[in-house]
């Protein structure tokens, strides 16, 4: 530290009188200096110490100024008992008195209010207030000051006393000296720095011995509990980090141990500490009080009153005490007429200026450097401090003072900090390995580390020199100090015994440790006249390396010890070769030089702004950087940069490529060890391959973690192996690895490797580099080309031009495939057209591909072309053009299924049951057809559409008929299913009447009809009922049919077999209700409704156990198919060896019979039905040969059918008989009218028989027949 003296001024009277200088104040901004100087207030520039202006105001000696820290205004104090306010435009505003002189004065930094103090008060005015409020004191008031938050107020006594005030003037803290009344209070300070536990002693005993911990919170944690600790030789310093605890040991014992608990924990002795607690001690504290009294002592207080440290012993009566902005110094000055520098915790640095006369008063100007001084004698003197660096470095371990009584030890690769507390000032500082020397003023101390570990940062003292020394530099080895004194160098042991001594011809500029084994370290020195030594600790003479004609700044060898770096004082780095003594190279404006430790032939210096790297003998790279270079380390370089050391990353991208552009590759990888990015490895990667040094291309590839071209390299090492060794094939793989194609395509030609050239451009899909590759002389190459071309068109995306060179290759069925699914129709036809019929397979493509796209024109053409008539056929019937399908069947009888079955279907879906039946038979397909009829009825009765079942089941059993006919092995089974299909369709026919009058509101059915359809379906009813049909229906239609027209013996049977059911909850009150009611109706039943056989006219029961026969004769009764009435019809049946046809003739010869009247019966034809008409006039009975047929046994179980013989049949007319003419194989049927005046109508279709009149509304109704839908207009 230096002060240097920037003006000085001395203040005298009008009468020449020397004026005493009692306080000065700066203004906040630093700008101003207010000055109390004998009864005048003086205010200078601080610039150049320009008197500005002195006020005139008292009328006695001014004894203290103040300034408001806003700026705005300043106080003044004086012996004549009065206080004035000036503005900062230096005007008077107000003036206000106390009862004695004024002694100091003090602005609160916060509220700006003002504390005045005199000899027995003090008063607090601000500018709020009219009145200033004042407090009795028992003793004078010597000093004053405010704490940083402006809170309290502390006053000095003359009787030793410090007395703390609040804001109101109330004592909250009392201090009382030891010294009393012997030892005033003369000056105090508040540190304007908060974070005072950042620099506070926290270790009581020797200063020397102290080491510490750059922890902020460990020293926090020591001072708020009073925790003591004391070092030894064993004392060491350790990085604190949470969860891991740090003892202090001594070699007296163990006093103390704190650790760090988990995140947000404090551990002291056992005591978990409240964070919170923490943070509220922090803020009650935040302020420390320097005291300074005539005992000749500085204290130090907290704001609650407790003493921080020992008092520091002083040899002068302090007069001023006062803090630098920051906090980090005090200035002191007093009756030894000099101001001195002390640390923040009291230990002295240094004088600051030696006066002729007491320094009554100092200040420093705000955040700077600069320190005022006030002199008994009217001197002011301004300086300003200069602190100078005291530093060392060793590899990546810098050592620094801070606070120039503390040593920092920072790891510039970790970036770990370690602070050694030394109390005193320190003077020097040297590193090397694992010691430490630290130079205060009167002993050296020496460090080692805890441990070898390169990362450990565990300092303990190792020894002490105790002695007083001057030199210029320092330097310490593993068992020596060398102190440098201008020309002279000393080594002394560790136990300060001075073993060697070397005396140079000229100063000594630079010395450095270049390392060794340990007592036989060498050291690098430079001298003034420019000649550099070697000089090892354990040989008595130096060794001259070289002389250059310039003086040495700066030195550094390479770690061969082959080549050695100079900067000189013109700022020239200059490198020479030490076994040659020849300049290699130089280089301007550097003013500091590193070689690099981990690379032979690169060094880097700094000047001008800029950091240049230079390797081996290529041009030097530069970028910006401020600061000295101070070492290199791969690629880290070391700077210090005023008071700073940092370590910056350098990619060493620059001399990579340097050495690259000659192909030195593994000087280059070595290069890139140091630190490249990424894309540079992968360049110097690219450059070793190129240049086949497939080791450090590995290397490189590895690096940047590119397996394709590890396996490109793997597979060229194992060809190698193999005992390939044509450097122009590798080299042709490594350019189309590297997209450099027609290089690689060059090569393979050279190496007679065409093939390889032709592939590689082919799978890239540069056709057209590949047709030029192989020229038109290859018409085998060049097709296989346009076909991988083609490939490659139609994977990207593009269709059309896929088909085109497909086409060109003569590709026909991939082009085809291409065109077919993006239904480009016209190139289709184009090349349907252009095919020979002979290439049946693209053309088969082609017609399939137009029948896909609906074109079945086309596709016909195309099959017509290949002559495929099957194919024809089948695309005519999934077009449904079935008169051109039918068409060719008609030419070529072997399609017949292929047109007929799927036509069949067609029908069939369309509900064209009919024609569907028709094409089955067409197509022989008699099951099929049976099958489709089968499913429709089953559909049909599920669905509830019975008169549909009836209608399916009727065309069922005729189907079932037509194939007994033609198919002798199914006839019985067929003639089985044609009757039982019959007796379906006509149960179905009937009980579709009942589900309509059951679960439909209305019915268009006379009662009658429901009555007798409800008798004969419950005659016809066997155990198992059909699907769909129900009992409870039927029953419970004839129950109240029977109700209403009378026959009540059966409505009540009827009932009765309704109880026995499940009856629907519909019908259950209806049933109940009519169950009750017809109780109350005779039991018997209407005779009218009673039915009778025509054959032996015997009356039947309404509800007959033997079905629909009669009780007597079982002579099965006829039934209209309408109402269900009993017809009179009798069958009869032929004798043996009459034949239908006879028959036929027989009835139809019309004998001629005699009638007393007239002939009575009209035969009519009305179209395709028979009817017979009875004119007036009865017949005798007993002319009637049939009539007489009709009688048999009385009485007989068994039925006995009427038959006839040729005779009867002859007696016969025609209008009495009608015929069912079934087709083969059944007979014909025969049926005889008893009662002709009855008209009866026989559909000629399903022979069901109706009476005339219903028969005619029916069909009027439906325009067909209502039991087999055959169209009345329909031939027979």
């Amino acid at each position: 530290m230096r002060a240097v003296p920037t003006w000085i001024d001395k203040v005298h009277d009008r009468d020449k009188v020397e004026q005493c200088i009692y306080d000065l104040a700066f203004k906040p901004d630093g700008s101003q200096l207010i000055v109390a100087a004998g009864n005048r207030v003086l205010v200078y520039d601080t610039s150049d110490g320009t008197l500005i202006q002195p006020l005139k105001g008292h009328k006695d000696t001014v004894y203290c100024v103040a300034y408001a820290k806003d700026g705005k205004r300043f106080a003044s104090g004086s012996a004549d008992k009065s206080i004035i306010i000036w503005t900062s435009k230096l005007e008077g505003i107000l003036k206000y008195t106390h009862n004695d002189s004024i002694q100091c004065v003090a602005y609160n930094p916060v509220t700006h209010q003002l504390a005045s103090c005199s000899s027995g008060d003090f008063g607090l005015w601000s500018p709020e207030q009219k009145s200033v409020s004042k407090h009795k004191v028992s003793s004078k008031i010597t000093c004053c000051g405010w704490t940083n938050d402006g809170q309290y107020l502390a006053l000095g006594m003359m009787n030793g006393v410090v007395s703390i005030r609040n804001k109101n003037g109330e004592e909250k803290v009392k201090i009382e000296r030891p010294g009393g009344s012997s030892s005033p209070i003369w000056s105090m300070a508040w540190n304007p720095s908060k974070d005072w536990w950042k620099w506070m002693p926290f270790c009581e005993g020797e200063d020397d011995q102290a080491v510490d911990v750059d922890s902020n919170l460990s020293e926090f944690l020591c001072l708020f509990t009073g925790a003591t600790y004391s070092q030894g030789s064993d004392s060491r310093v350790e990085s604190l980090e949470p969860g891991r605890q740090l003892e202090v040991e001594r070699q007296t014992g163990r006093r103390g141990t704190y650790r760090f608990g988990g995140e947000g924990e404090y551990m002291l002795q056992g005591v978990l500490l409240d964070p919170d607690l923490c943070s509220q001690l922090g803020e009650e504290h935040n302020d420390i009080l320097a005291v300074a009294d005539w005992g000749q002592r500085l204290s130090f207080y907290q704001l609650s009153g407790k003493q921080i440290g020992k008092d520091r012993t002083l040899t002068y009566d302090p007069c001023c005490v006062s803090y630098f902005s920051k906090g980090e110094y005090i200035v002191m000055g007093g009756s030894d007429k000099q101001a001195s520098l002390y640390t923040k915790d009291g230990v002295r640095l240094g004088t600051i200026g030696e006066q002729s006369s007491w320094v009554w008063t100092c200040r420093v100007k705000p955040e700077s450097n600069y320190v005022v001084l006030g002199c008994q004698d009217g001197t002011i003197a301004f300086f300003q401090l200069i602190f100078s660096t005291v530093h060392g470095l060793y590899k990546d371990r810098y050592a620094y003072r801070d606070s120039m009584t503390d040593v920092i030890v920072q790891h510039l690769i970790t970036e770990q900090k370690v602070r050694i507390k030394c109390r005193e000032l320190v003077k020097k500082i040297a590193i090397y390995r694992n010691r430490l020397a630290i130079q205060l003023p009167e002993k050296i101390l020496i460090y080692e580390l805890f441990s070898d570990d390169s990362s450990d940062m565990h300092y303990r003292i190792k020894e002490k020199i105790c002695r007083k020394f001057e030199c210029n530099l320092l330097v310490v080895c593993s068992q020596h100090i060398i102190l440098c004194q201008e020309k002279r160098l000393q080594c002394l042991s560790f136990t300060s015994v001075k073993e060697k001594e070397w005396v140079m011809e000229s100063l000594i500029r630079y010395i450095k440790v270049i390392g060794g084994p340990p007592g036989r370290e060498g050291l690098l020195v430079g001298l003034k006249n420019g000649a550099i030594l070697k000089i090892f600790v354990d040989n008595p003479f130096a060794i001259t390396l070289l002389k250059q004609s310039t003086s040495v700044r700066c030195l550094d060898m390479s770690t061969s010890r082959s080549k050695l770096a100079v900067v000189d004082e013109h700022n020239t780095c200059l490198v020479y070769d030490i076994n040659t003594k020849e300049l290699l190279f130089q280089e301007p404006n550097a003013n500091s030089v590193a070689w690099n430790t981990q690379c032979e032939d690169m060094l880097c210096f700094s000047g001008s702004g800029y950091l240049n790297i230079k390797a081996s003998n290529f041009p030097v790279h530069q970028q910006k950087l401020q600061g000295f270079v101070v070492g290199y380390n791969g690629s880290k370089i070391f700077c210090l940069h005023v008071y700073s050391m940092s370590a910056v990353e350098v990619p060493q991208s620059a001399p990579m490529y340097q050495y690259l552009e000659r192909r030195m590759f593994k000087e280059a990888y070595q290069i890139a060890c140091l630190g490249v990015t990424d894309s540079d490895w992968r360049d110097l990667a690219t450059e070793a391959l190129e240049g086949l040094d497939f080791d450090t291309a590995k290397k490189a590839f590895i690096r940047v973690r590119d397996l394709r071209y590890l396996e490109l390299i793997n597979s060229i090492e194992e060809r190698k192996k193999r005992g390939e060794n044509d450097n122009e094939l590798f080299l042709a793989d490594v350019y189309a690895y590297q997209g450099k194609f027609h290089e690689a395509a060059k090569l393979y030609k050279r190496t007679g490797f065409d093939s390889r050239a032709l592939s590689m451009y082919t799978d890239l899909r540069m056709f057209e580099y590949a047709k030029e590759f192989v020229g038109a002389t290859d018409p085998k190459n060049s097709r296989m080309l346009m076909s991988k071309q083609a490939d490659w068109a139609k994977n990207s995306k593009e269709p059309r031009a896929a088909a085109e060179m497909y086409l060109s290759a003569g590709e026909h069925l991939k082009a085809i495939d291409i065109i077919g699914e993006h239904g480009w129709v016209d190139m289709l036809i184009d090349i349907a057209r252009k095919l020979d019929k002979a290439e049946r397979e693209p053309l088969a493509k082609c017609a399939a591909y137009f029948q896909k796209l609906k074109h079945h024109g086309l596709a016909s053409e195309t099959y017509t072309k290949m002559g495929d008539l099957h194919a024809l056929v089948l695309l005519h019937v999934e077009a449904r053009h079935w008169d051109e399908a039918f068409s060719l069947v008609e030419k070529h009888g072997q399609f017949k299924d292929d047109v007929y079955v799927p036509y069949a279907q067609w029908l069939a879906e369309n509900d064209r049951f009919e024609e569907a039946q028709n094409a089955f038979h067409k197509a022989g397909r008699q099951t099929e057809a049976v099958k489709v009829l089968e499913q429709l009825t089953h559909n049909a009765v599920v669905e509830c559409r019975f008169n549909d079942a009836a209608y399916y089941y009727w065309m069922l059993s005729m189907q079932c008929l037509d194939i007994a006919r033609d198919n002798q092995e199914k006839k019985e089974e067929m003639l089985k299913k044609f009757k039982r299909f019959q007796h379906l369709a006509e149960l179905y026919h009937v009980y579709h009447s009942i589900q309509r009058y059951t679960d439909e509101p209305f019915s268009s059915h006379m009662p009658e009809t429901l009555f007798n359809i409800s008798r004969f379906l419950l005659h016809n009813l066997t155990k198992d009922v059909p699907l769909g049909i129900s009992r409870v229906n039927t029953l419970y239609a004839l129950a109240k049919q029977s109700r209403t027209l009378g026959a009540f013996k059966l409505a009540r049977h009827a009932y009765e077999k309704l109880q026995d059911l499940h009856v629907p909850s519909r019908f259950q009150e209806s049933m109940d209700l009519g169950s009750l009611t017809v109780r109350s109706k005779p039991y018997h039943d209407n005779e009218d409704l009673i039915p009778m056989c025509y054959r032996c006219s015997t009356n039947n029961p309404l509800l007959n156990s033997q079905g629909s026969v009669c009780v007597n004769c079982k002579q099965p009764f006829i039934y209209s198919a309408s109402s269900y009435e009993v017809l009179p019809l009798v069958q009869f049946y032929l004798d043996a060896g009459i034949s239908d046809e006879e028959a036929v003739s027989l009835i139809d010869l019309e004998v001629p019979r005699v009638d007393r009247k007239a002939a009575r019966w009209q035969e009519m034809s009305s179209g395709e039905s028979q009817s017979l008409k009875l004119d007036d006039g009865p017949e005798d009975p007993e002319e009637d040969p049939f009539l007489a047929k009709l009688s048999f046994e009385q009485g007989g179980s068994d039925f006995v059918p009427v038959v006839v013989n040729r005779s009867v049949l002859r007696s016969m007319s025609r209008r009495d008989v009608l015929i069912k003419r079934w087709p083969k194989p059944l007979q014909w049927e025969y049926y005889r009218s008893l009662l002709p005046d009855v008209s009866i109508t026989m559909c000629p279709s399903c022979f069901q028989m109706f009476h005339s009149e219903d028969y005619e509304l029916l069909v009027l109704q439906h325009n067909c027949c209502p039991y087999c839908r055959r169209p009345i207009d329909e031939p027979n």
